[in-house]
């Protein structure tokens, strides 16, 4: 049996028509719809905690930046650091634990090291078992981000990894960022 190469055809001309109307592109197989395009970068009064953030030399890239993959480093880095800190308790170790089960990047500006950076927290949503934090990323005491990330994590039962409730512990200080 032949292979169709209608899917592929509608999703060229979707990508086709999206690039003349300068729309935001959405894989047609995402669940997740496309953040609206803005016109000016996020600014810092849209976080409610920052974090500080060093990059390293090993963090550039052949082209002279921070390389993509770094940046996912350093949102795990300060969510889970500012939990460790709001919480004041070795979240590791409790009976429910935060996996990271969905993250993106809108990168903004480039970064460099040795830029030093910090990184803004505030809550998206704050749900029943899961956390969806907005992120941005500033080089130390810019006003602007240079790069807008969404990072979430679901709790699991640390031994079966079924979802459970967010603790009461990581709510409240989760709540602090909304």
């Amino acid at each position: 049996m032949p292979l169709s190469n209608q899917g592929a055809d509608a999703a060229s001309a979707d990508f086709a028509r999206a690039r003349r109307q300068n729309a935001p592109l959405m894989n047609p197989m995402s669940p997740i719809a496309p953040e609206p395009v803005r016109d000016a970068p996020p600014t810092r009064a849209e976080f409610r905690a920052f974090r500080p953030i060093a990059t390293r030399w090993m963090d550039n890239d052949h082209y002279g930046h921070v390389n993509n993959v770094v940046y996912y480093s350093y949102f795990d880095t300060a969510v889970n650091g500012w939990l460790l800190e709001a919480t004041g308790t070795d979240i590791r170790e409790l009976p429910a634990i935060g996996l990271v089960v969905e993250t993106s990047c809108r990168y903004l500006a480039p970064i460099s090291f040795p830029d030093r950076l910090e990184v803004g927290l505030a809550i998206d949503k704050l749900g029943t078992r899961s956390i969806a934090y907005r992120i941005g990323l500033f080089r130390e005491g810019g006003e602007s981000a240079v790069a807008l990330a969404r990072f979430v994590h679901v709790y699991v039962d640390r031994g079966s990894r079924r979802p459970v409730a967010v603790p009461d512990l990581i709510r409240r200080a989760a709540a602090a960022l909304t």
